[in-house]
């Protein structure tokens, strides 16, 4: 790492860290989630590594309308530090923030009424203690383009901030850390096969800066700008349904290289999901020192009540009438609006992709009811030790780990070994 992005790294994480890390990383990883098993496993990783655990709800998931999880900022937060004091992670190493936050959710709506719902938005997520914001604004409203030119979408981002700002003081809160930027398909994930992405220009990012401080001026928030920590870039990684595109920093040079004309910000990295570990530390060394996962984390869990799944089969010595699978399946054809804009081709292609494409659209439907009661229905099957030859077939991301003693063979402690599994490369790429 150069001198120079090491520098920015440590001013822009002591700007989102504070005094809570007691040693500041290389970088942090965003987990971007809303369900308990994943939430519960990231504060346990960022427990055992003695680390600040930064967690983060979409507008689509949280806002004050309920998003699809029916939880507001604030309910969100109370969500979240119920989890913490369960298993006795410190509430003052937990750090809130906000993904995305912008129009989107009402982004059918004429572009005024769109961005009255994104200011309340902004406000219940910091009236609720939210500390890091993710302005996005780039997408047109009814009547506009799909993608907005910089000068105005860096207009709304200003606007919101102002709100936000207006917020904190209000409520007599530390003013939120932004990020800026929006190089990234929107949220949901990309939609199609990936063959190659276009990593985003310098030229590009100091754009972006420059429009950003123009509009913040012009707003009367130019303190504001001092706390923009980072800026979302597609240093070339993402996924669709079937494919991952794996980071290479020879294509990224030229973007790191902008860092040393932008003292004290990073770059924040979306759609990290599935990069081997190998990746993960060179997006971290070459100034991408926010790396946001999600999907990859509910796949995992996916993966392993599905694996759960087939060995209740086999110890029941049938195929059980009330699969996990088959519940889902018939939980994600009532309710089509989550995947069938993401998913084409035959009716068998999109039954594949339900549920196991890499975009995981199947982690909308776990808060539904008869979802929840499938997955406590299946984890209530298994009440002892699972045998260890069930779990290397039908559990091999965990296997190692409960052979070696690390994990115990039981249902509910296998999931959260599976989440971790897929956490870990993460802590590998970012812990000091």
């Amino acid at each position: 790492m150069t001198p120079s992005i090491e520098h920015n790294r440590n001013i822009a994480l002591k700007k989102l860290l504070g005094n809570r890390a007691r040693t500041l990383p290389r970088g942090i990883t965003s987990v971007c989630s809303a369900h308990p098993l994943v939430i519960e496993a990231a504060l346990m990783r960022a427990a055992s590594d003695d680390a600040v655990a930064l967690i983060e709800a979409t507008c689509n998931q949280v806002n004050q309308d309920g998003g699809y999880t029916g939880m507001t900022p604030r309910d969100f937060r109370r969500f979240v530090e119920n989890i913490a004091a369960a298993i006795g992670f410190p509430i003052d190493r937990l750090i809130l923030g906000g993904d995305h936050l912008g129009p989107n959710p009402w982004r059918k709506l004429p572009a005024e009424e769109a961005m009255a719902k994104a200011e309340a938005m902004i406000a219940a997520y910091v009236e609720a203690g939210f500390e890091k914001i993710h302005l996005d604004t780039s997408m047109g409203c009814a009547g506009e383009p799909v993608a907005l030119a910089d000068e105005l979408t860096a207009e709304r981002a200003a606007r919101l901030a102002r709100m936000a700002e207006q917020a904190a003081l209000r409520s007599r809160l530390r003013p939120p850390v932004y990020i800026i930027g929006t190089e990234v398909p929107p949220p949901g994930g990309a939609t199609h096969a990936l063959d190659e992405l276009e990593v985003t220009r310098p030229e590009a990012v100091m754009d972006t800066l420059a429009v950003h401080r123009t509009a913040f001026a012009k707003a009367g928030i130019e303190s504001a700008l001092e706390r923009v920590i980072a800026i979302v870039v597609q240093p070339g990684v993402e996924f669709g349904n079937a494919n991952v595109v794996l980071y290479r920093q020879d294509r990224a040079d030229g973007l790191i290289g902008a860092l040393d004309r932008m003292p004290g910000l990073l770059f924040e990295a979306h759609s990290t999901d599935y990069q081997p570990a190998d990746a993960l530390a060179a997006l971290v060394e070459g100034g991408f020192a926010i790396l946001k996962v999600g999907p990859g984390l509910t796949f995992a869990l996916r993966e392993a009540l599905y694996g759960l799944d087939a060995i209740a089969s086999v110890l029941a010595g049938r195929v059980l009438s009330d699969a996990i699978h088959a519940t889902m399946d018939a939980v994600m054809l009532e309710n089509p609006g989550h995947w069938n804009s993401h998913y084409g081709g035959s009716d068998e292609e999109q039954r594949l992709q339900r549920h196991f494409s890499y975009s995981d659209r199947i982690r909308y439907y776990w808060p539904d009811e008869k979802a929840a009661a499938a997955v406590e229905t299946l984890l209530a099957r298994f009440e002892g030790d699972i045998p260890e030859t069930l779990i290397s077939q039908y559990l091999g991301r965990v296997y190692p780990a409960v052979v070696a003693r690390k994990v115990l063979p039981r249902a509910r402690d296998l999931c959260l070994a599976a989440i971790d599994a897929a956490l870990e490369p993460y802590s590998a790429a970012t812990i000091a």
